[in-house]
């Protein structure tokens, strides 16, 4: 009976210490599992101690990225409003010109016709003379294709005649001169072509 009772005895003590042992295993292996999240921590800890330099670089980098953005925008902006403004000048010249010119148109008419009164002829081309010059301060230049090539891109033709005098597909005579500003046709010549 004894021997039952040391062999119990015995039995019992090993179940204790394999008790121990397996809380002792898993106290280490919470322990190492914390340590290690500690070290996974760690790092961002220090990404933290960090993040504020990290922070305020990519920060800036945000700013100045919308800086140049901005910058770009209101280059682009100042551009196109110029562009506008030039245009809108353009267009309102030549809308102005475009109602003088046949002002123009009659005035050359009456300095080109016969008058007997001296004074009267002098005056004509004298207000003549102002328009032109108007017209240059303006940059307003006058189109006369009379006797050069007929180019159907830059004169309309409203007839043609045969003249054995003149060559072949070119502008005998002008009905109305042409009007430009700058780079820009405002007016075609219309044109009367001979031998077409």
């Amino acid at each position: 009976m004894d021997t039952e009772k040391t062999n119990d005895i015995d039995l019992e003590t090993e179940i204790e210490e394999e008790i121990e042992r397996e809380a002792e295993e898993q106290a280490a292996e919470s322990e190492a599992a914390e340590e290690t999240a500690g070290t996974e921590k760690a790092p961002e800890a220090e990404e933290e101690t960090a993040s504020p330099e990290d922070k305020l670089a990519a920060e800036l980098s945000e700013q100045k990225d919308k800086y140049l953005r901005l910058m770009a925008e209101y280059d682009n902006y100042r551009k196109r409003t110029a562009k506008e403004q030039l245009e809108t000048r353009q267009t309102a010249v030549g809308d102005t010109v475009l109602e003088f010119i046949k002002i123009f148109d009659n005035f050359e008419r009456a300095a080109e016709a016969e008058c007997s009164d001296e004074n009267y002829k002098a005056g004509v081309e004298m207000i003549l003379k102002q328009f032109k010059d108007a017209f240059d301060k303006m940059k307003v230049k006058i189109i006369d294709p009379t006797g050069e090539p007929f180019d159907p891109a830059t004169a309309n033709a409203v007839s043609q005649i045969e003249d054995p005098e003149l060559g072949e597909n070119v502008v005998a005579q002008v009905f109305e001169k042409g009007v430009m500003i700058g780079d820009k046709v405002i007016r075609y010549p219309m044109v009367v072509v001979a031998n077409p």
